[in-house]
Order: C-alpha cells, then sequence, then structure tokens
C-alpha cells in the first residue's frame, strides 16, 4: 500500500499515512487532531545501476586515431 506524506497548516507538523491510491486525496487529519492538512509531494527512490561507460577507442575521429 503506497505511503502518502501531509503537513498541518496548523501546527506545521508532517506525516505519513498508507492508504490505497484510490483514497490518495481523501483529507486527512494530522496526529494532534487538526483538519487543515495538505498532501506533499515525494520522491521516489527508484533502485537500479548506472549505466556502463561507454567502450573506449576503435573508431571515431577521436577514437580511432585519426586527430594527429
Amino acid at each position: 500500500m503506497p505511503r502518502y506524506d501531509f503537513r498541518c497548516r496548523e501546527c506545521g507538523d508532517t506525516f505519513e499515512l498508507s492508504r490505497p491510491m484510490a483514497e490518495s486525496d481523501t483529507p486527512a487529519a494530522c496526529p494532534e487532531g487538526h483538519d487543515d492538512t495538505v498532501r506533499l509531494l515525494s520522491t521516489v527512490a527508484v533502485g537500479g545501476r548506472a549505466a556502463a561507460p561507454a567502450p573506449s577507442g576503435g573508431g571515431g575521429c577521436c577514437g580511432g586515431g585519426c586527430c594527429g
């Protein structure tokens, strides 16, 4: 289930809730009970490998030795 970050406009508290995507825009009360909250945009960390470096040498003007 996705997690969504919220910030309370009254007390400034930032909190997160797990809820279905269908309820992502449903208003949420902060842990202190205030109802004036706003959902924050958050970044997503994606794992994986960086692209491999381009091979050097072997052709082209600067890689093939034609540039004196």
